[in-house]
């Protein structure tokens, strides 16, 4: 639809009704002239009647500007402009104790700034050339290939044969398909044959993966790391291990995760009890479709063999019958379960994800059942109910790229809007500046500077009462968010633990994201729970920068041997002991990502002539500085 004519078409509605509004109000005028100049009698409309036409017609005009601001809205999101917000500079609510003081900040810190950035180099004119660096990895084993001239061509008709004055050399990579190949394990045996007494002697066979010991762990590591970190379904995999000469069914992939999933089960339950005893844990969660399972017949149902739920006191399986009962009642194939993700964010680096049956607060309750610590997530009602259910165990810390996301939605048109965004984006200015310090120093830096901020922000909100904003708007809607989660806001504040947003968090649901819209769903609560499981193993193995294969095969390895200490298998703690296993280019792709984005940030205030939030260009000065010292 053509949204600009249903804009022109509400802006002339509301006209006709205004229109309609005052010639209402004339007749009323008139009608008292007349009935004071006229000597019959003409019956008035009663005191009652006016004031209910009054409200009416306030409603109709309420409900005529909250559809104007919607259509501008749409129509302003159909241009798909992307915006930018910076601190403004001179803007009457940063916290500065007088405008003399700002003027005299920004002057002292202009100079230091411009100094910088005409120290910078000047960029080269037209395109710049990227020096090329035309070498492959040295560590890359080299097969040796000589291209030499034909005997016949190597003579000359005057001299007879030619001498080689050199050799030109290139280098070329060459991909070759993973290669498979039989493992021949010989176990000698050894006996008496004069007695039977000693029996016969073999070496000890290790654990297998599998009954006989016919698949690697290896080969494991590989199915596991391509479903749950290349998002690749099993039929796909069967081609990709058919190029290389082995064309296995699905079910024997299925087969190699789910004893996969056995092992790991015990170090995926430690992950799990070391962030559930964590100072903070930030949550999300996000959809994932479950087949119903067929159903059983009278004598299927109750045969041990075909259990529908594992204990039949288990909430979790309760609920899993209730909604099998509702989805078969609505003539559905399947159900809308949940994949919930927990990351640790103080002393247990790692992410841990659960597969529930419904969005509901059975998930988190569960989990933070015996935890005391500060929880972040965005403010949805069962995760909310969760904290103030546990009897003060736990506190909430709302975050702030939600709150954002409210503002940002409210029409454009809107000029506390703007005022909005940009003192959001100052405590994104400041956050940006804990780079390098510790959560002492973090809490120190929020302290002195964002809490000055957030008072000023409540401030700008308490001030926007309901006579300056319509009740239905959807401003006044993200006043209320603001209002509604004011405490849960300001706890990152004064704990430098909490980050200021739960972003790190939300891109989790991009796994589960990727990985739904290849594998599409799962086929019953056990195979989600393995899911789960071993997408806990593969993010938090990421998480590290690891090498998502090697740190499977050696902790698969090392647990089929009988090894039990799980403190020294966690990623953080392999890190350390395999630093072979770390992908340095992610490493490295990740400390250039932020750095540029701090040198982009100060360097888009500094071009635009606006302050650094409270330090103001002083601020842009110590950042610049600090960054051109440490990339040299």
């Amino acid at each position: 639809m053509n949204l600009n004519f249903f804009y022109q078409k509400m802006s002339i509605m509301l006209v006709i009704f205004m229109i309609q509004v005052n010639t209402h109000c004339v007749q009323f005028s008139m009608h008292d002239a007349t009935s004071t100049s006229s000597d019959s009698p003409i019956p008035a409309p009663s005191v009652e009647h006016l004031q209910q036409e009054v409200q009416q017609l306030k409603d109709k005009l309420t409900w005529y500007e909250t559809e104007y601001l919607k259509l501008t809205k749409m129509i302003s999101a159909s241009n798909g402009r992307k915006e930018t917000h910076l601190s403004p500079g001179g803007s009457p609510w940063l916290p500065f104790d007088s405008s003399e003081e700002l003027e005299q900040a920004k002057k002292e810190a202009e100079t230091e700034a411009q100094k910088l950035l005409d120290d910078l180099p000047k960029p080269p004119s037209g395109k710049p050339k990227k020096p090329r660096n035309g070498s492959l990895p040295s560590h890359l084993p080299e097969v040796k290939k000589l291209c030499d001239v034909p005997e016949s061509e190597r003579t000359c008709s005057s001299h007879g044969p030619m001498t080689m004055i050199g050799m030109d050399k290139t280098e070329t990579l060459v991909y070759e398909p993973p290669k498979l190949y039989k493992l021949l394990t010989e176990y000698p045996k050894y006996g008496c044959a004069c007695c039977k007494e000693n029996g016969i002697v073999s070496a000890e066979r290790p654990t297998g993966l599998v009954e006989g010991n016919k698949y690697d762990s290896s080969v494991a590591a590989a199915v596991v790391t391509q479903k749950y970190d290349a998002h690749l379904p099993l039929y796909r995999q069967t081609d990709i291990f058919a190029v290389s000469g082995w064309t296995p069914s699905r079910s024997t992939l299925l087969n190699l995760i789910r004893q996969s999933a056995f092992v790991f089960e015990p170090l995926v339950s430690h992950l799990a009890r070391l962030v559930k005893a964590d100072e903070a844990v930030g949550l999300d969660e996000s959809s994932c479709r479950m087949l119903l399972p067929p159903e059983l017949t009278e004598e299927e149902s109750q045969s041990d063999s075909q259990p529908l739920v594992r204990k039949p006191l288990d909430p979790k399986a309760k609920r899993l019958e209730e909604k099998i009962k509702e989805a078969r009642d609505a003539g559905q194939d399947s159900i809308l379960g949940k994949m919930w993700a927990y990351r640790g964010l103080v002393k247990a680096p790692y992410n841990i994800f659960d597969f529930r049956i419904s969005r509901h607060r059975d998930g988190p309750e569960e989990f933070f059942r015996t935890s005391e610590c500060i929880v972040q997530g965005d403010c949805f009602s069962g995760n909310t109910s969760v904290v103030l259910q546990s009897e003060g165990r736990l506190r909430f810390a709302a975050c702030w790229a939600h709150a954002r996301r409210k503002v940002y939605d409210v029409n454009k048109d809107n000029p506390h809007r703007k005022k909005l965004l940009d003192m959001i984006q100052g405590l994104y200015d400041i956050n940006s500046r804990e780079q390098g310090l510790d959560t002492s120093a973090k809490t120190l830096h929020r302290q002195t500077l964002a809490v000055p901020m957030l008072e000023v922000i409540w401030k700008y909100v308490d001030a926007l009462t309901d006579q300056i904003v319509l009740p239905k708007s959807d401003l006044a809607e993200a006043l209320r968010y603001l209002r509604n989660h004011r405490e849960a806001l300001s706890v990152y504040s004064t704990n430098g633990r909490i980050p200021i947003d739960n972003n790190r968090v939300e891109q989790l649901m991009r796994q589960v994201a990727l990985g739904r819209k290849n594998w599409l769903f799962v086929g019953n609560v056990e195979a989600g729970e393995r899911a789960a499981m071993l997408m806990t193993l593969v993010s938090s193995a990421k998480r590290h920068h690891l090498d998502v294969w090697m740190y499977l095969k050696n902790v698969l390895d090392r647990m089929l041997s009988g090894e039990t200490d799980y403190s020294r298998l966690v990623p953080d703690i392999w890190k350390a002991d395999h630093p072979e296993g770390v992908r340095e280019y992610r490493v490295a792709e990740s400390r250039q990502k932020e750095d540029r984005k701090q040198i982009t940030r100060a360097l888009s205030i500094a071009t635009k002539n606006q302050p650094f939030s409270q330090g103001g260009w002083k601020g842009v000065a110590e950042l610049v500085v600090g960054f051109e010292r440490k990339l040299g």
